[in-house]
């Protein structure tokens, strides 16, 4: 009995050990509006897995050296890239993605918030929307999809494109719910899923049907990938039905996995 015992005993620490040797790393660049749900998601699936996820966030486009197409461009090592779907189609093009890894993983609405205690304004309606913006003093708006949105088509479409050149101000790399809750901004527009996470804010709500942009949010194993299948599976992981529970949770909308869907244009 003592030996079988023992023999039990040095079975499972091979498999434990085996399991450490096994367990992975996945590097996963991705853009805010989809970081808030892969940070709630990262603890099941680490334990599901025995893997383990580095999360390396950036912007999904843009100059500054964050930006996750800057960051392959100078031979930066990730698995997996999760970002706004247009900039990701721009790496396909590019053949820095697996082909075939393409994962459609949510819808995300822009939303507004206020310092919070600051009195909620109405935004329900285009027209509410637009009082609401002439009668601020300052108005913050992200450097991504967002915020090019907002402020080259928003505020045109809503007939405010003048009044807001002296008001309105991109807030780079940080959240923009981080400045209005510090009182340098009277309002802020991000993704809905970059908003809810902040303290010191009110979410006022999501931009009225008529005048909203949602982004699709994806993500791919790059070309390069130390871990491709471990990518792939994590992939598979996010889109499944249990996950996107939390995901919806985090503001987001989730979609269904078929061909990608174009929702919105690039924003130029």
């Amino acid at each position: 009995m003592h030996k079988k015992l023992t023999s039990w005993i040095a079975a499972l620490a091979l498999s434990s050990l085996s399991s450490v040797v096994l367990a992975q790393e996945i590097t996963v660049m991705i853009s805010g509006g989809f970081k808030a749900a892969l940070e709630q998601l990262r603890p099941v699936y680490e334990k599901q897995s025995g893997n383990r996820i580095a999360i390396v966030p950036g912007p999904s486009m843009g100059k500054t050296p964050q930006a996750i197409p800057n960051r392959l461009a100078r031979g930066e090592q990730a698995d997996v890239v999760i970002m706004v779907g247009d900039a990701l189609t721009s790496l396909e093009n590019a053949g820095r993605t697996a082909p075939g890894t393409r994962t459609e993983l949510a819808d995300s609405p822009i939303g507004m918030v206020v310092k919070q205690g600051a009195p909620v304004p109405a935004i329900n309606t285009p027209d509410a929307l637009r009082q609401t913006l002439l009668q601020a003093r300052s108005i913050a708006y992200s450097d991504s999809a967002s915020g090019r949105y907002v402020s080259t088509r928003l505020f045109k479409t809503l007939g405010i494109e003048a009044q807001m050149e002296t008001r309105a101000r991109m807030v780079e790399r940080i959240p923009v719910a981080s400045e209005v809750a510090k009182g340098k901004y009277a309002v802020g527009f991000q993704q809905v899923s970059e908003l809810l996470p902040e303290p010191g804010v009110t979410f006022v709500g999501e931009l009225p049907d008529s005048v909203q942009y949602i982004t699709r949010f994806a993500g791919a194993v790059t070309r390069h990938a130390a871990h491709p299948a471990e990518g792939r599976a994590l992939l598979a992981f996010l889109a499944s039905p249990d996950a996107q529970k939390v995901v919806r949770a985090t503001g987001m909308r989730s979609v269904a996995q078929k061909a990608p869907v174009r929702l919105a244009d690039t924003v130029q």
